[in-house]
This record gives structure tokens, C-alpha cells and sequence, in this order.
């Protein structure tokens, strides 16, 4: 069955519509040697078929490497691990969410939207790469993907600008 791969942005900090705040809900940045770089993802994706759950470290190690400027967020509820975003600024002023997810066992607890919040803040908040400011945040998600995501992307303003039918034979190149 084809995938369904959604091209979502957000162009302006003011676009975002926040959902209310968790006090117990924040943000930590770390290192990309943190073994939780590795294995939270691997949590996150493993109900949804992420590659990131049979990478090997040799292969994490290479995907790091191969983006210097990637920064690593954990998502902490009640200072427990509840999540990851990791972003990576790109030239012209973007910023992408490359990976952006609830451990399984917090999804259900109402912290999504919130968590969502606190990433695209800190997305507008990166120093941006070649430009002034930072003019573009953006992310991608599948019909792989938990069936909440697309609904709590539009929520808090990101807009789809493409959508893509993946096939099989895509799908095995990656």
C-alpha cells in the first residue's frame, strides 16, 4: 500500500496557535553523543515503522555526522523523557523538525500539543543558517505515522504545501 508522505510549513512566528501550557512540560537540549539520541527516536518510531528503530550505531553515528548543526531536544514531563524534536537550521533562514514524536507510552496523556508548541518555538528561536532570521520552519509526517500528527500540525498552524504517494520500491531505497 502506497504512503502518504505530508509537506507541512510554518513562515511566520506569529502563524503558530499554541496549545495550553503544561508547566510540567519543557524542553532539554543535548548532546548528539547521549545514548537517548539514539535510543528515544528508536521508541518513538517502533509502532510506526521508523528506520530509525533497526539502525545500527555505526549507521547512527554516520547520520549524525552527516549533520553537524542538528540539534537534539528532549521533550521531559516531570523530569522523565516523554519525547524528542530534533531540529536542524538550513540555509536562506529554515529551519526543519527532522524527527518529532511522544514515547508510546505518553502518547494519550494530552502532551502533544503542547510539545508541539515548545518545538516550533524553539525552531523560531534557532540562530538561523545564511540569513537574518529565521523565515521558515518545516517538517514532514506519513500516513505511517501516529494518525494524531497531521491533525495536531494543522492545529498549531503549520500548513501543508505538498503531498507525496510513496511506493514500495521508494520506500525500500531509503
Amino acid at each position: 500500500m502506497p504512503k502518504t508522505v505530508t509537506y507541512l510549513e510554518m513562515t511566520a512566528p506569529a502563524e503558530l496557535r499554541p496549545a495550553p501550557a503544561l508547566p510540567d512540560l519543557g524542553l532539554l537540549r543535548v548532546d548528539s553523543s547521549s545514548p537517548l539520541v539514539r535510543t528515544t527516536p528508536a521508541r518513538i518510531g517502533a509502532p510506526h515503522g521508523w528506520r530509525s528503530t533497526t539502525r545500527t550505531a555505526g549507521e547512527w553515528a554516520a547520520a549524525i555526522e552527516a549533520h553537524p548543526r542538528r540539534q537534539y531536544w528532549l521533550l521531559n514531563h516531570r523530569a522523565d523523557v516523554a519525547g524528542v524534536a530534533f531540529l536542524e537550521p538550513q540555509p536562506g533562514g529554515q529551519v526543519e523538525i527532522t524527527t518529532f514524536g511522544l514515547l508510546p507510552e505518553r502518547v494519550g496523556q494530552g502532551l502533544g500539543g503542547y510539545a508541539l508548541t515548545l518545538a516550533l518555538r524553539q525552531a523560531w528561536a534557532t540562530e538561523p543558517l545564511e540569513a537574518a532570521a529565521v523565515r521558515r520552519v518545516w517538517l514532514h509526517t506519513s500516513s505511517d505515522d501516529h494518525p494524531n500528527a497531521l491533525a495536531n500540525y494543522h492545529r498549531r498552524g503549520l500548513r501543508t504545501y505538498r503531498v507525496e504517494a510513496e511506493d514500495e520500491a521508494d520506500r525500500a531505497i531509503l
